[in-house]
């Protein structure tokens, strides 16, 4: 079974940079397409950005676009999520996800309901 670990995840300033790592174990990560999500308080998860498993296609949803860049590194079988201009309506717990079968695309970034693998979640605040 495939297991998922965030990390990266704390406090920053408005403006700053934060990257966030999805470690997988017990599968390759290169079969699996990937993702990642936020939930704020109160609020419904968001789906952020994927990525295919041949890292050819990408989708980010428009309040991250152009601040917001997920990447992989199947050697090190880890996801990253590199934040910039993080905004304080950025702050939620993001979570990673994977799926065997999903191709990325808006509405897979979307629903969560769609994905079989997720970690646990690491917290982001943004604030001063």
């Amino acid at each position: 079974q495939l297991q998922l670990v965030e990390s990266g995840g704390g406090l920053v300033q408005p403006g700053g940079s934060l990257r966030l790592s999805c470690a997988a174990s017990g599968f390759p990560l290169d079969y699996y397409t990937i993702g990642w999500f936020r939930q704020a308080p109160g609020q419904e998860r968001e789906g952020v950005s994927c990525m295919d498993r041949n890292a050819d296609n990408t989708d980010y949803a428009d309040s991250v676009k152009g601040r917001f860049t997920i990447s992989r590194d199947n050697a090190k079988n880890t996801v990253y999520l590199q934040m910039r201009s993080l905004k304080p309506e950025d702050t939620a717990v993001y979570y990673c996800a994977a799926d065997l079968q999903l191709v990325c695309d808006s509405v897979a970034r979307r629903f969560g309901e769609f994905w079989t693998d997720w970690g646990q979640g690491t917290q982001v605040t943004v604030s001063s």
